[in-house]
Order: C-alpha cells, then sequence, then structure tokens
C-alpha cells in the first residue's frame, strides 16, 4: 500500500511538472534577419539574453580547423565601445555571469542577469554582433588560451582523445570528421584576413536567433532588441555544402595509441541519422537501455556480475547531419577487448531478435519523462532549447512536443531500430591502447 501511495504521488508530481512545462514564447523576425524569440517567466528576477550562431566545425576548412570554437573565445575580447578586458568585468559589476559553448554545429553565448539589467544584455550582444574588435593582439592572446586548454582537456588528459581517433576514422569526406577544438598548427598559420574573413561571413543577423527568456516586460524588449540589433546590417546568404559520407559495409579495425593512459579501451562505432530523425531518438532509448545506470543490461551483465570490465557505457552522439552511436569499455585484467565486444554484441543481438520486456519498456518511459521536465527547469535550459530547436531542428516547437514522440516509440521500433543500424558490419572498432614508448609527447 505503502508503495502504491509512493508510486500514485511520483505519477501526479511528474504529470503536474509535464504539465507546467508546457513552454510559452512569441517569435518574429527583424528585417535584417535575425530570429527573435521571446520568453516570459516570472519565477525569478533573472533574465537570459542568448545568441546561438548557425556556425560550428563543420562551418571550417580542413587546413583551418578550430576557427568556431576559436571565436567562441575571441569575441569575448572587445567590441568598438568595450575596451579589451573589460567585459567580465561590465557582467560581473551588474550581478551576472555569462559563458558560451561550441559544437560542431553551432556556437552559443549567453548572459544571465538580474531582471532590470535586459538592456545592458541586449547591448553587450548587439555589440558583439556589430562591432567586435579582431585585431593581432586578441588572436595572440586567444591563440595561446586555446593552446592550454587543449593541452588541458584533450592533449593530457587520460582517454582525451577518444574522440579524434573515433571521427577521423568514421567520417571521410564530412567535416565531422575533425574535432570541434581543431588543431593548433592551422590557427598559427591563419592570418588575421582569415579571422576577420570568417567573422564577416558567420556573425550575421541573418545566421543567427536571439533569446530573452525570463522576467521583463515584453514592450521594453522588443524596444531595445529593435534599437540595438536592428541597426545591424543583413549578411549576404550562406552556401552551405552537403557532404554525403558512404555507408559502412564492412566492419574495420583501428587503434590510437595514447601515452596518458595505462589501461586500454575499446570502442565499438556506428554511423547514425541526423538528431532530427526519429530513429536517432530511438537510438537515444537504445543507449539509456544498455548502459544509463547500474541497473542497465551492459552494466549490470558486464561490470556487476561477470566483472569483465572497468566501466562500460553507450551513448548516441547525435549532430546535425549525422550521428554516431559508441559503445566503449575497458576490460578488467585478464580479460581482452574482444571478450567485451562479445558480450556487448550478445546484448544487441537480444535487442535486435526480442521486443524489450514491458518492464523495461516502462523504464525508459519514466527515465525520458524526466529528462524533458529537467530540460526545462530552468531558464537557463529553456532559453537553449528554444534556440537549438529553431536553429538545427527547424522547429522551435519540438520544446514542448519532443517529449511526444519519444512517448510514441514503441517496442517494436526498439527492436527495428536496432536491426536498421546496429550491426557488425556497420561499424569500426577502435583499441584505444597506452602508448609502446612512455616518453612519447
Amino acid at each position: 500500500m505503502k508503495k502504491s501511495l509512493m508510486a500514485l504521488s511520483t505519477a501526479l508530481m511528474l504529470g503536474g511538472a509535464t504539465y507546467a512545462q508546457k513552454v510559452t514564447f512569441e517569435e518574429y523576425d527583424l528585417a535584417n534577419g535575425l530570429h527573435v524569440v521571446l520568453h516570459q517567466d516570472n519565477s525569478a528576477p533573472v533574465v537570459i539574453t542568448s545568441v546561438m550562431y548557425h556556425v560550428g566545425a563543420k562551418d571550417e576548412q580542413p587546413n583551418r580547423t578550430g576557427f568556431a570554437h576559436f571565436f567562441e573565445h575571441l569575441l569575448f575580447e572587445g567590441t568598438k565601445n568595450i575596451e579589451r578586458g573589460e567585459w567580465f568585468k561590465l557582467v560581473t559589476a551588474n550581478g551576472g555571469n555569462n559563458n558560451a559553448n561550441t559544437s560542431d554545429d553551432r556556437t552559443y553565448y549567453y548572459e544571465v542577469f538580474p531582471s532590470n539589467n535586459l538592456e545592458l544584455a541586449l547591448w553587450m550582444e548587439s555589440e558583439r554582433l556589430m562591432h567586435p574588435v579582431i585585431n593581432q593582439i586578441g588572436v595572440d592572446t586567444q591563440n595561446e588560451v586555446v593552446k592550454e586548454e587543449k593541452r588541458l582537456r584533450v592533449d593530457n588528459q587520460p582517454y582525451g582523445n577518444i574522440f579524434k581517433a573515433v571521427k577521423q576514422n568514421m567520417f571521410k569526406v564530412h567535416p565531422y570528421r575533425w574535432t570541434t577544438i581543431g588543431e593548433m598548427a592551422h590557427l598559427d598559420a591563419a592570418t588575421l584576413d582569415e579571422f576577420k574573413a570568417f567573422n564577416q561571413k558567420f556573425y550575421i543577423p541573418n545566421n543567427a536567433v536571439l533569446v530573452v527568456a525570463g522576467q521583463f516586460e515584453k514592450d521594453n524588449a522588443k524596444k531595445w532588441v529593435e534599437q540595438y540589433f536592428g541597426p545591424i546590417k543583413k549578411g549576404p546568404a550562406i552556401d552551405r555544402k552537403t557532404f554525403k559520407e558512404e555507408p559502412i559495409t564492412q566492419e574495420f579495425r583501428t587503434s590510437w595509441e595514447d601515452p596518458n593512459v595505462q589501461l586500454p579501451m575499446v570502442v565499438a562505432n556506428y554511423r547514425t541519422p541526423s538528431m532530427k530523425t526519429r530513429d536517432a531518438r530511438v537510438l537515444d532509448m537504445i543507449s539509456s537501455y544498455l548502459s544509463d545506470g547500474k541497473s542497465s543490461k551492459l552494466y549490470k551483465k558486464v561490470v556487476d556480475e561477470k566483472k569483465m570490465a572497468l566501466q562500460i557505457g553507450a551513448f548516441n552522439n547525435s549532430q546535425e547531419d549525422y550521428g554516431m552511436y559508441l559503445i566503449y569499455g575497458i576490460p578488467m585484467q585478464g580479460k581482452t577487448a574482444d571478450d567485451l565486444i562479445k558480450e556487448i554484441d550478445e546484448e544487441i543481438t537480444k535487442i535486435q531478435t526480442e521486443l524489450i520486456s514491458e518492464n523495461d519498456y516502462q523504464k525508459l518511459q519514466n527515465k525520458f519523462e524526466n529528462q524533458y521536465v529537467n530540460s526545462n527547469a530552468s531558464v537557463e535550459g529553456v532559453a537553449s532549447n528554444l534556440a537549438t530547436y529553431y536553429l538545427l531542428y527547424g522547429d522551435i516547437n519540438l520544446i514542448n512536443t519532443e517529449i511526444d514522440i519519444y512517448r510514441s516509440i514503441t517496442r517494436e521500433e526498439i527492436k527495428e531500430v536496432a536491426n536498421k543500424y546496429l550491426n557488425s558490419n556497420q561499424r569500426m572498432i577502435l583499441d584505444y591502447i597506452p602508448a609502446k614508448d612512455k616518453t612519447q609527447n
């Protein structure tokens, strides 16, 4: 009885939270092509101003990788009206915080301020777009910052080059074949004019979405958006190339040596469709089923029961054009990569030949319901989701309806999608191993 009451209470809480998470918004375009989204939330006296640009690592040239991530740093250097080094001081002096991040598909900047500082936030983001100062001292300064970041997060981090090793083998023609942080030699070789040209091509109002979310007066927001962003000139339309990868039809194996690791890792990699597809969402569920938490199939079997691996996991890395489905494991001493691959294949085969249990299916539905509620639980999360669904998915209302897609996925679909994408002849096996020469740099 007690368990039944707890279950009922949880269901009511989830139901109420899901209902409350219905996100309302208004969207419109400025004459220069900037898309504007306004979301009012008076639950706290804060306002988030964010701009997402449709430029990421995939928009770079093969000999100039790392540009999009570099600009994530460079565009904090200063503007015509914000002196170099003053950006962060201005934000903190007014009770705010800010950050930015870059992916292969987009670059995202945001500020969180007390709600009475919306005008300041809009002015600052318009300054970043209209009046960036791109000079040699800024380029040289941020070049050293990015190099240090790469040393800290990639080069000197155990397993830090996993994505580089995977991507350069999984993609032959698509720009997803290089990493977001790029190659430092490419940044060193780039001229100031190249950086300016990249800015002029991609950091334009008609390649961006502005989101204002939180506590604000809508009339004031619209007035200030027009005042500060309206005068910015529309840029030339961006000609985006389409890259098509040939299907993987035969399993292949490769290796990567890392001087920072003592234990080998094996990674099975499958190429998957765009994050905009229904199949990508089914793969999200399969990933959760296999390795999300200690009760998941792979963890329970390989780590907990058989004690064959120190760690095992699976995740669907969905992106705008293609995705990658990765299953990885670190074998226990006395076990091999092939031992883990055998166990992984057994679990995949079960998904391909049998329907998952009703209990496991309901568990998945509960997890994705919880993820949906959590993703929109903060104003910052809502702002990011609104920008992402508009810019990358082309359907901003997915912020409210994507959960319905997950709810409608059936056990039969899970089986079907596993058979479609997770076959041994469609993958690469990567052996990520300790470097033979421990003195290697």
